[in-house]
């Protein structure tokens, strides 16, 4: 699971109602501020003219070069552009300067872009000197819309980092059960029936259940309503940021206290857990820290930190760690499933593959391991359709040189473009060719080098971030992942409903976003 403001490399995606249009937080948000208090329009109206000097407020960067309009006010029409068209900008400064530094202008604020050469330079700073944390609070504002401690003492990530790794083994059975469990219930497929399900919708209830069978446990992670405020909770947190991101910084504390999606979704998560954070801290009091039946769940473990005790404490955990994985981890096999229907001729290798191994090892952490071909084609859709346009976001938290001699003034907002140097053919051939197996005939002409694995991190493939934030949960993500596609191999066929070619992803500022609007058919298999 990709995890941001969790925190790590990668920020969660918002749903968009309708193809190519403005998405649906941004009317969402428009109706939100309209129907706040009087006092609240006349801060809106007070403080127009505010927002526009943001830009001219920046940190002086003007010894580095820009890409569209360099002064303002004129740069604020090329950060109205880079809104619906990030990736061609970043393109065209990447290509200009040839990897050297260069600044775009976004709605927020100016924005320096690296090329992967500086990723050195990051993986060797430390959080004093660019920091991931400010930078994803500065986008989300996380300490205003969740809670200060999140990112101040953000002890979940290395909980996620440390048990989500070693304990994979322990819950994998648990995630292949979900993830099966899911698909029959939600497709109820009757005889050889093609049956239609709207894409992104049931992939994203599959990754809910599976991620919170690891999070929470049975049987909340089944709960219908505990599913949906965490499908919701990331839309409402984003469209609430994205109106805060409206005001200069002073008005934030007080804004955020007339926006109340967030904090109805935190109330809602709190019902569900109360009485569970309740009898499990009642269990360790009477029995002891290893008491029996103790569950194996992410909840657990950041009970038996004993740093946080309180239900809304440790409610605010969960619903972060939700956040940053349900919707970047459902895009990602959204754009998997679209590229099973659009290349039907790589699903008989793929099948083959997974008859093996499961025939040989079952269902199993060791099996899934085992499966090159799924997760190169994994890897293969998130270089092409990964879910950010820029990632490896840092905020310079003093000033700073880089090894090129390039100078970053404190408060200065870094990226570097993904999108445009996983498509770079120095880096690869036929870049914009999807070659499913591209990495796994990397791996072999490597002697099997688990460097081109899809959980991979180098500075040629950094979808998961790079350095020390690289994503914690992307080994879990992965395994998630590569079940889902292999039980679809194993049992179903797959096509669009009514389109044969790939749907064209949305790109919204920094986020690419598989079509929300496109349907899938599914019936169960019938070629062995």
């Amino acid at each position: 699971m990709h995890m941001k403001v969790e925190i790590r490399e990668g920020i969660c995606h918002q749903v968009y109602t309708c193809k190519k249009r403005l998405p649906w937080w941004f009317f969402r948000a428009s109706m939100d501020i309209s129907s706040t208090n009087h006092i609240l329009a006349a801060a809106i109206c007070a403080t127009f003219f505010a927002v526009a000097l943001k830009l001219s407020q920046s940190p002086n960067l003007d010894h580095i070069p820009s890409v569209g309009y360099s002064s303002w006010p004129l740069s604020f029409i090329t950060s109205f552009k880079y809104v619906s068209n990030a990736a061609q900008i970043l393109q065209e400064g990447y290509t200009k300067y040839k990897g050297a530094p260069f600044k775009v202008p976004t709605l927020n604020r100016w924005i320096v872009v690296v090329g992967r050469q500086h990723l050195e330079d990051i993986k060797k700073s430390t959080d004093d000197e660019l920091s991931l944390i400010e930078a994803a609070n500065d986008s989300v504002k996380v300490d205003y819309l969740i809670g200060r401690e999140i990112s101040s003492k953000p002890y979940h990530v290395s909980v996620a980092r440390i048990h989500l790794t070693r304990n994979l083994g322990l819950y994998y059975p648990d995630i292949k059960d979900e993830v099966h469990t899911a698909f029959e219930e939600l497709l109820d497929l009757k005889d050889n029936a093609w049956k239609s399900v709207p894409a992104v919708e049931t992939v994203r209830e599959i990754i809910c259940r599976a991620s919170n069978r690891v999070f929470v446990g049975l049987p909340l992670c089944r709960d219908h309503d505990w599913i949906d405020l965490n499908s919701r909770f990331a839309v409402d947190v984003a469209t609430d940021a994205n109106i805060l991101n409206i005001f200069p910084k002073f008005l934030v504390p007080l804004v955020s206290k007339k926006l109340h999606k967030t904090a109805t979704g935190i109330a809602r998560a709190m019902k569900h857990l109360d009485p569970i954070v309740k009898e499990r801290l009642r269990c360790a009091e009477e029995c002891g820290d290893d008491w029996g039946d103790k569950p194996n769940d992410i909840l657990q473990w950041l009970i038996d930190e004993k740093q946080e005790s309180s239900t809304r404490q440790l409610t605010l955990r969960v619903l972060t760690i939700n956040f940053a994985s349900i919707h970047s981890t459902t895009n990602t096999f959204t754009q998997a499933l679209y590229n099973l229907a659009a290349y039907p001729q790589y699903v008989g290798p793929l099948r083959e593959e997974v008859d093996a191994i499961i025939r040989e090892h079952g269902w199993t952490k060791e099996g899934i391991a085992l499966m090159r071909k799924v997760d190169s084609f994994l890897a293969e859709t998130q270089r092409l359709e990964g879910v950010l346009t820029s990632s490896v976001q840092r905020k310079a938290m003093k000033d700073l040189t880089l090894s090129d001699g390039t100078f970053v003034p404190k408060g200065t907002h870094l990226c570097v473009p993904t999108y445009v140097v996983h498509r770079d053919s120095a880096v690869y051939d036929s870049p914009a060719v999807f070659n499913p197996f591209r990495f796994s005939q990397l791996s072999d002409n490597e002697d099997g080098s688990a460097r081109h694995q899809m959980v991979g991190v180098t500075q040629d493939y950094f979808p998961f971030g790079f350095g020390k934030h690289a994503c914690p949960g992307r080994f879990l993500a992965a395994n998630e992942l590569k079940t889902m596609l292999a039980y679809i191999l194993m049992s179903y066929d797959v096509k669009f409903e009514d389109r044969v070619s790939r749907p064209t992803s949305i790109h919204w500022d920094l986020n690419v976003i598989a079509d929300p609007t496109v349907r899938v058919m599914f019936r169960k298999r019938t070629c062995y």
